[in-house]
């Protein structure tokens, strides 16, 4: 599989003009295009826009979602690949190495962003106010692209990076809210997968359910489900499989026949510390002080 280290052998490699900026290329597509034909991964940060209506992307050994108006953000080193794109309007890809990031406040806090994790059909599909709001941020990241760049280029290019990025994030917020309605809630769905999981005994054969067992059975990214439960319950999966656990445990703890151990072990806990201490932040005793008061 081919690696790119740097914008210039991108470019090389699809006949593209040499990057202006060793560290950040902007791409613009309108009709018919492609980049490189085979899947290839890559040290660039991707944030891009499509209306696309024929071709293959594929993200993360997955094809995309082609809903007209959607974006896609892709990490260095996430395998991709573009065949024969046809746009029905025009779209775009900003390539930003990750060098670019270096010393500034981005650096850190796009690894913030969970939607660069999103590696399944969860592209965000925007609305027209929204897709303007975007063409206007990467006007200016060309129009700043293009001038004579100087001390203050890269601040400000990374300043409407960042508000591309904070933007993506409140529109993902609304998506998560409207497929909540369109669709049904994703914490309905996610307890009835784990109470199925509970009720077949797994938790004694294979152990803890893993948040991404949960979004395996859900059929969207781990990612992604943790993001949309937050949004929903303001608990991530890993807190909503603890909190069910957890509720379990009290109910068993009531009974005299097990001991605290016997119940984290039938629990799928094999660290019986990690049980107590998982236990007295949900409840503020520990299992056994619960135990000792629903006995007394």
């Amino acid at each position: 599989m081919k690696h790119f280290k740097s914008l210039s052998e991108l470019s090389r490699a699809n006949g593209f003009p040499p990057p202006e900026n060793p560290l950040i290329s902007l791409f613009r597509c309108n009709g018919t295009c492609s980049i490189i034909e085979t899947e290839f991964t890559s040290d660039f940060y991707m944030i891009g826009f499509k209306k696309m209506k024929a071709g293959v992307f594929l993200y993360g050994k997955t094809k995309y979602d082609h809903d007209n108006g959607s974006m896609f953000f892709v990490k260095p080193r996430q395998v991709m690949a573009m065949r024969d794109i046809e746009l029905e309007e025009d779209g775009f890809i900003i390539f930003i190495h990750e060098d670019y990031l270096n010393g500034h406040p981005l650096h850190s806090e796009i690894k913030k962003y969970g939607y660069f994790e999103y590696d399944v059909n969860e592209a965000l599909h925007l609305s027209p106010k929204e897709e303007q709001t975007i063409w206007e941020l990467y006007h200016k990241i060309d129009a700043e692209h293009a001038n004579n760049q100087d001390e203050y280029s890269r601040d400000i290019t990374l300043s409407h990076i960042d508000a591309i990025l904070k933007y993506s994030q409140r529109f993902y917020k609304r998506q998560f809210l409207n497929r909540s309605t369109a669709t049904g809630r994703m914490d309905g769905k996610f307890q009835q997968v784990l109470s199925s999981y509970l009720a077949s005994g797994a938790l004694q054969t294979q152990g803890l359910p893993t948040v991404n067992y949960m979004a395996s059975q859900l059929h969207i990214s781990p990612k992604y489900l943790s993001d949309q439960l937050k949004t929903e319950t303001g608990k991530t999966a890993l807190e909503l499989i603890h909190i069910s656990l957890i509720a379990e445990a009290k109910n068993l703890l009531k009974g005299e026949d097990h001991s605290v151990g016997e119940i984290a072990y039938s629990l799928g806990f094999e660290n019986l510390p990690y049980f107590s201490r998982l236990f007295k932040k949900e409840v503020g005793i520990t299992p056994k002080a619960f135990k000792k008061q629903q006995l007394n």
